[in-house]
């Protein structure tokens, strides 16, 4: 289970990266934040971004048309 849950469902895109990325500001390194969100964009914007700043994409599914990111903060 994560640290904290993003919900960013029927958000479009850049919303998902923008909700996540506040959110990495209020955990620590090591902590985990479970984003979701409707928008197929974030399939790809997602990885994309957590690559870019150096942070961990630790699981990724699909359930119920959401999509789910575990990320954990770098």
């Amino acid at each position: 289970m994560a640290d904290i849950t993003v919900d960013a469902r029927n958000l479009q895109c850049p919303m998902p990266v923008l909700k996540v990325a506040k959110a990495m500001k209020d955990v620590r390194s090591g902590q985990t934040i479970e984003l979701i969100a409707t928008d197929k964009g974030a399939l790809s914007d997602i990885p994309a971004w957590a690559n870019d700043m150096g942070h961990s994409l630790k699981e990724q599914f699909e359930e119920d048309s959401e999509f789910h990111f575990i990320l954990e903060k770098s």
